[in-house]
């Protein structure tokens, strides 16, 4: 998939059908839409393509940073991607002025593809209508999509995102089609895990909204390699208690060092909740207590 950041470095593309959204989750009503574009482009030999906006303009924590939109973006099948970058200038082009000088001269599109309730343009003020009523003027074609229910549900990145902060992440799996999960540098820790015979991956997450602290069964994706193992979400109270949250990843039968390497952690299943020992010895115990019950969870079916 080729990324284009920013404006100005936007060409154009044949016969390009863009889907225009910021398809925070990439859930099961954002992919309605993008694999039909994909479809789409596939059956008029053009474009598939994603117009985005980074930071995103509701200033809600993601449930994917926008390196992990682009991946399950590519992944799904999507061309190219216009990453525009959402600051206080472009927020006062007005709504025809995006369509006409982005959309229709820079990107030279042929149909656009929204959510029904995606609202963009100046204080938000284009819709599905403003590219109805300007289709023909700018002679492309306009497709909105009906917000996608599950047992009457609306499938939100809203509703999503209060899912995973509750720790019903079945829940949650089934409206993004994909385990929870989040994608993260690797970075330096104090490497307090390995003095306890565990070594573990210190993940910063790039502000991805995360499931409750605990003990959790993953799988890790990195390099395109699938490993196992346990991820721990939490403040380390039998160190010292602190306000940071930490991440880390202990990957069975792997001991490479991957500073500065992208790990994306799927959480499977929670083994149990963050809690303060009263000794180190304890807590090494437990962990490898948590480790044989995290074999167990991926040796028999959830």
């Amino acid at each position: 998939m080729k990324i284009i950041h920013g404006i100005n470095k936007i060409r154009r593309f044949k016969n390009p059908v863009v889907a225009l959204g910021v398809f925070d989750g990439v859930h099961l009503g954002h992919q309605k839409i993008l694999k039909a574009a994909i479809n789409k482009a596939r059956s008029i030999k053009g474009t598939s393509m994603v117009v985005t906006f980074w930071p995103d303009p509701h200033k809600e924590q993601s449930i994917y940073s926008l390196e992990h939109r682009l991946r399950l973006m590519e992944s799904l099948g999507i061309d190219a991607c216009v990453v525009i970058n959402f600051n206080q200038s472009f927020s006062r082009i007005p709504a025809e002025s995006f369509i006409k000088n982005i959309l229709v001269k820079k990107i030279g599109v042929k149909h656009i593809y929204i959510g029904r309730n995606f609202r963009f343009g100046r204080r938000g003020e284009g819709d599905f209508k403003t590219l109805s009523n300007l289709s023909s003027l700018y002679q492309f074609k306009a497709k909105a999509f009906d917000i996608v229910k599950i047992n009457k549900q609306p499938i939100s990145s809203t509703y999503i995102r209060r899912l995973i902060k509750q720790g019903k992440l079945n829940s949650a799996e089934k409206l993004l089609s994909r385990p929870v999960s989040v994608l993260g540098t690797v970075i330096r820790g104090a490497s307090l895990a390995a003095k306890l015979g565990f070594p573990t991956a210190n993940i910063n997450p790039h502000h991805e909204v995360l499931p409750p602290p605990g003990i959790y069964a993953v799988k890790i994706i990195f390099n395109n390699r699938i490993l196992k193992g346990v991820c721990y979400i939490g403040t380390k109270p039998t160190f010292k208690k602190q306000e940071q949250i930490h991440i880390e990843a202990h990957m069975f039968n792997f001991k490479k060092s991957i500073y500065g390497g992208y790990l994306e952690v799927q959480f499977i299943k929670k083994i149990r909740n963050d809690r303060k020992f009263s000794s180190l010895e304890l807590l090494a115990r437990q962990i490898k207590k948590d480790v044989v019950c995290a074999h167990n969870i991926f040796s028999f079916p959830l």
